[in-house]
């Protein structure tokens, strides 16, 4: 009998999506509903859903890896990560003003990155009962569907973006329509491979755990996350905010937007830490 051997990158997939879909029952369980909230120092939400989703994780994914490092954006920073080969990188909430006012649109973003680049990524979307996920080399799925690159037609391309994006895209006479606004921005950036948009855009000041899983489930679709100004982000860095980003299905209009985020957001002068713009 021959055994089919499980890649490393196939068992923290694993781990990981196991675990996404638990924290999905549990933030499930306070969606829709009153719950406590409060407004972190840079003005953005947090509530007990985000808190309680986080330790679970950490729990869970530190006890199967205790030798990995950990990111998340509702726990403290801990810099000995930099010193591990292999780190999470965890959203617990993606989206948690969408969480809040009872929108389904938001997501639970997992990663693994290895050497600064995400080697497994999932993201769950729970009220939407969308599974997104991927390992380096072994593809990307939605829901055990392989995702595969679409063939563009001639129809007008769909973007997502902030509005200043919207205002210079117009300006500078690009044809194209607006596509739906995803809180969670996660979950927007993989909604290149359904093909529901054919570019997503985010403003300066994502940072790793808003675009992480995303990458991966991109890369292995045949689509890559840009930061504008320095290229394909890296991960588990000291600073982990990125400049504007973009995902493009047809690069032959990477050009003409590149220059209108570049445009609107400016690039980072050395190593000037970039600032934080909440999604």
């Amino acid at each position: 009998m021959v055994v089919k051997k499980t890649s490393n990158y196939e068992s923290d997939l694993e781990l990981l999506r196991s675990n996404a879909v638990a924290a999905g029952i549990v933030a499930l369980g306070y969606f829709q509903r009153d719950i406590k909230s409060w407004t972190k120092d840079n003005a953005s939400p947090v509530t007990e859903a985000d808190f309680l989703v986080d330790r679970l994780l950490y729990e869970n994914l530190l006890s199967a890896r205790p030798n990995y490092g950990w990111l998340s954006e509702e726990s403290a920073d801990d810099l000995i990560r930099l010193e591990k080969r292999r780190c999470f990188v965890i959203d617990p909430i993606d989206g948690t003003r969408a969480f809040m006012r009872g929108n389904d649109c938001w997501s639970i973003s997992l990663a693994i990155v290895e050497n600064g680049e995400a080697v497994a990524g999932v993201i769950f979307a729970p009220a939407r009962n969308e599974l997104y996920y991927a390992a380096r080399g072994h593809g990307a799925f939605i829901n055990g569907e392989k995702l595969i690159k679409a063939q563009k037609d001639d129809d007008a391309l769909i973007i997502t973006a902030p509005l200043a994006v919207h205002k210079e895209l117009e300006f500078a006479g690009l044809n194209y329509i607006h596509g739906p606004e995803f809180p969670s921005l996660a979950y927007r950036l993989v909604q290149v491979t359904t093909g529901k948009i054919d570019v997503a855009i985010s403003r300066r000041g994502a940072q790793d755990w808003d675009i992480a899983a995303a990458d991966i489930i991109l890369s292995e679709c045949g689509y890559y996350i840009e930061d504008v100004c320095l290229g394909q982000p890296k991960y588990n860095k000291t600073k982990i905010r990125h400049g504007a980003l973009a995902v493009f299905s047809d690069v032959a209009i990477k050009a003409s937007i590149s220059e209108a985020l570049i445009k609107i957001y400016g690039c980072p002068k050395n190593d000037e830490n970039l600032e934080k713009t909440n999604e």
